[in-house]
């Protein structure tokens, strides 16, 4: 069945409340009719018992001893709702009758106490009740006694009538007064539905307006507010990172082209051409680099980057990254101090904390005066592996510590040109620790050196 939200509402409303008023009638149904009946029965079970007392044993017969003072009775008293008292034999047999039956008689129910029951005089509803009369604990026949049920099945009749025309009434009355409430109830929604459908990549600082009361719409809404404002920041994220990486890719395609075209104007010597092509080779190997960076940045942004990897030793790790790294340390001069405490313990993802490693020694190599010094440090603390690398370079502004960790961000890069490196390294080794829930934390004094502590 497809409804709408605001029918559907409005129907399992209906249906629950059809239930419960279908209960509550049905009882109220079955009170009445049983109290009706029951004070039938109990006036036609007082009127057999006292009639028990007005009847007489003649051999085999038995009638009833004042018989000629009912007759009086009728003729001088108006019987609103007159009693029909009948004797029969053990066989059913007819013995007695009050004179009110005149010609009419009373249907024995059986050869037994009958109880009460419904029955019919003249095409008429009555109520019988049927009591053995008993001499010397013997059965001797049977006592019925009859009142007219009609007047008391008209009002039970009348309540099942009134009670199920209300039923229905009141059902479609709460249809459409429900459905009414369910729609101004669902106009925070609606709203919001507007809103959504104005929404696109070009207007996402737009907001759905919260309304008043703080209820679950309300969250809904401000929730729905808070997705936007990240989608929107994302957005923003992506465009700065295409606009980044096409800048870094235009520039060394930009010198390459800009190399080959002047290299072609004239002819020129074996050494120009061959410094022209060396210096072309670096630029295709610095773009290269970029490219590797960028394709290792995407797979860690998708659940297929994060691969089972295996464990190795800290110690294992540092040892293959500074020794990928000897030509540089070499070059610069460095001093590397390395302390290791329970490095047995100390095992770690391979392939991730390998980049982050790599990543955060590479930093400090090139940021790292000539002739300073690099202390990495391991220790265990509270069940958790902690890597610290120091170095005793130019370090970061305070102000730029929050940018970081973004993609082609570069602290001072103007002053720095002389070091290459395109901003990705810190952005992808964060990639790598929250793949892994490793934390880094970077803390800096400009122009002394960085400390990067690896909690993994």
């Amino acid at each position: 069945m497809n409804l709408s939200f605001k029918n559907r509402i409005a129907l399992h409303y209906m249906v629950a409340t059809a239930i419960i008023m279908a209960v509550v009638f049905g009882t109220i149904f079955l009170i009445v009719k049983s109290t009706v009946i029951q004070n039938l029965d109990n006036d036609l079970s007082y009127e057999a018992e006292k009639h028990l007392n007005e009847i007489e044993f003649v051999e085999d017969s038995i009638q009833f001893i004042n018989k000629e003072e009912w007759r009086e009775r009728e003729h001088t008293e108006t019987q609103v709702n007159p009693v029909f008292i009948q004797l029969n034999d053990k066989q059913g047999l007819v013995m007695d009758r009050s004179p009110n039956l005149k010609q009419d008689f009373l249907i024995l129910k059986g050869a037994a106490d009958g109880g009460h029951y419904n029955a019919e005089l003249t095409d008429k509803l009555i109520r019988q009740v049927q009591l053995p009369i008993k001499d010397k604990g013997e059965t001797r026949g049977y006592i019925i006694a009859a009142i007219s049920s009609e007047s008391a099945f008209s009002v039970i009749t009348r309540l099942r009538n009134v009670l199920l025309a209300s039923y229905f009434v009141i059902l479609i009355g709460l249809y459409y007064v429900s459905r009414f409430l369910a729609g101004r109830s669902m106009s925070p929604i609606q709203e919001m539905t507007r809103t959504i459908t104005h929404i696109t990549q070009n207007n996402l600082n737009e907001r759905v307006t919260l309304p008043k009361n703080q209820d679950e719409i309300f969250f809904l809404s401000s929730s729905f507010n808070d997705l936007l404002k990240r989608i929107e920041k994302a957005i923003e994220k992506e465009k700065q990172f295409t606009s980044d990486a096409s800048h870094e890719l235009r520039t060394p395609l930009a010198t390459l082209r800009g190399t080959l075209e002047v290299l072609i104007r004239k002819p020129r010597s074996q050494q120009e051409y061959e410094e022209k092509i060396l210096y072309s080779l670096e630029e295709i190997d610095r773009m290269t680099a970029t490219l590797e960076q960028l394709l290792m940045l995407a797979r860690l942004e998708t659940s297929a980057g994060r691969k089972k990897d295996s464990f190795i030793p800290i110690s294992t790790l540092l040892e293959e990254s500074i020794s990928r790294f000897k030509n540089l340390i070499k070059e610069k001069k460095l001093k590397i101090n390395l302390s290791i405490n329970q490095s047995e313990k100390a095992l770690l993802p391979h392939f991730y904390s390998n980049i982050i490693v790599d990543n955060i020694l590479n930093n400090a190599i090139k940021y790292s005066n000539n002739g300073g010094t690099i202390s990495i440090g391991v220790d265990i603390v509270g069940g958790r592996i902690i890597c610290n690398v120091t170095d005793e370079g130019i370090g970061i502004k305070e102000e730029d510590l929050n940018n970081i960790y973004d993609s082609f961000y570069r602290s001072d890069a103007l002053n720095h040109r002389q070091i290459q490196g395109n901003g990705l390294g810190l952005a992808i080794a964060k990639k790598c620790a929250n793949a892994i829930q490793a934390e880094l934390n970077v803390s800096s004094t400009y122009g002394q050196g960085t400390s990067v502590m690896i909690t993994f």
